[in-house]
């Protein structure tokens, strides 16, 4: 990852976060990780299970940073723009489900 990027706003950083997350398998361990967070979180406040919540990042992260060391082979957004990488993931993961996610941006279109 080129560290003098810089973007005037979020939908330019959004179209670099696609392109960072071009292989399949990178972006399949980012869904699961997200929907892991999801069921966790869910099942955490529903049995008030409240020391699970410590947890979400390991999952969220864990299975996002295996995808890009392993699979994509570059270093993820989320070290130099932790926010916007945050949120592209959400961004991400909701087109993904929708069918909106642009495909021009990935190796595996």
């Amino acid at each position: 990852m080129n560290e003098e990027l810089s973007f005037n706003n979020y939908k330019e950083f959004y179209y670099f976060y696609l392109g960072e997350h071009s292989n399949v398998t990178c972006r399949n361990l980012h869904y699961i990780g997200s929907s892991l967070v999801l069921v966790v979180l869910t099942f955490s406040l529903i049995t008030e299970q409240y020391m699970l919540l410590w947890s979400l990042p390991l999952i969220g992260y864990g299975f996002a940073w295996i995808g890009h060391f392993f699979f994509e082979h570059n270093k993820p957004a989320t070290f130099k723009w932790p926010f916007w990488s945050l949120a592209s993931d959400w961004v991400m993961l909701f087109q993904f489900i929708t069918r909106t996610l642009p495909k021009e941006h990935f190796h595996d279109k």
